[in-house]
């Protein structure tokens, strides 16, 4: 099997993975994805469409993260697993879209208007 190269992104946050069969070995930024997110729910984020369809022991993932926050990262990591998992075995699609891992989330920032505070919060209006 040669190796698969997907993308996922999720807010400001872009994942770009090489998938390769092995031991289950996840690669993030040259550390080990438990050192890169500390946090026991974004660790379980990363594995969840590993756990779902039982291949936690059989590839290994070499990620490059950037941008974003730590939340989004680990997201858009998901995604991107999501799609290899796909791209090596097509049936495997439903089970991943019905627990919602194919989707990629367009929730993004709203930017800030001039003449407010924030982007829909305004500046205190004062009648005298």
């Amino acid at each position: 099997m040669e190796v698969i190269n997907t993308i996922g992104r999720r807010k400001a946050a872009i994942a770009r993975i090489y998938l390769s069969e092995g031991k289950g070995k996840i690669i993030v930024n040259n550390k080990d994805y438990k050192e890169y997110f500390p946090v026991g729910t974004l660790q379980y984020v990363v594995k969840q469409p590993l756990e779902l369809l039982e291949l936690s022991d059989k590839f290994d993932i070499k990620a490059n993260l950037t941008g974003g926050g730590i939340k989004g990262q680990a997201e858009a990591l998901r995604l991107a697993i999501s799609r290899a998992l796909i791209e090596i075995n097509p049936e495997d699609k439903s089970a991943l879209r019905s627990a919602g891992f194919v989707t990629r989330d367009p929730r993004q920032v709203e930017r800030k208007k001039p003449g407010q505070k924030k982007a829909r919060k305004k500046f205190q209006f004062s009648k005298r």
